[in-house]
């Protein structure tokens, strides 16, 4: 065997290890693989905690909404809504269920919480006794002892907000 065969057995032998091993391929932090923003359409159920304002850091509120999934069709899902000290907060807006807030959010399974979870404020939890569940006006009440899946989270921001329509009046 010539000395070009033997490295050309190594060259090949490399390779195969190489593709074996199966690194995973490199990925930058390209503006295009984030999140996904959806269009969603809301309606404020409850707000569930919120913080003094800081005039400093970024402030947020989280929701308990409902999502429009097709006309008079809505699921309950957890809203976080982030804004600056400059902002308006979410329920600056006002608490009112009739009114369908238009906004863009990033579905996050990671902050996804039960609706028991949401409404009480367990010892150690940044909830508190003074700071329980505030309906909206016209709001029913919530069963929190409904089935225990985790409410799906969606995040969003003041920046993503678009605008609130006040839905006409229930039909009867």
């Amino acid at each position: 065997m010539s000395l070009r065969g033997s490295k050309l057995t190594k060259a090949i032998a490399l390779a195969a290890v190489c593709a074996m091993v199966g690194l995973p391929p490199a990925e930058g932090e390209l503006r295009w693989q984030s999140a996904k923003k959806e269009a969603l359409r809301l309606r404020l159920v409850a707000l569930s905690w919120n913080h003094p304002r800081s005039s400093e850091f970024a402030n947020e509120e989280i929701f308990i909404a409902e999502k429009e999934l097709a006309p008079k069709e809505w699921k309950l899902v957890k809203l976080v809504y982030a804004f600056m000290p400059y902002q308006p907060r979410l329920s600056d807006y006002g608490l009112d269920h009739e009114t369908v807030h238009e906004m863009r959010a990033v579905r996050d399974a990671t902050c996804d919480e039960t609706l028991a979870s949401l409404t009480s404020g367990r010892v150690g939890d940044w909830r508190s006794d003074q700071n329980k569940v505030q309906y909206s006006t016209d709001a029913e009440e919530l069963n929190v002892e409904r089935p225990r899946t985790p409410l799906p989270c969606y995040q969003t921001s003041a920046d993503d907000y678009e605008k609130s329509v006040q839905k006409p009046a229930k039909e009867e």
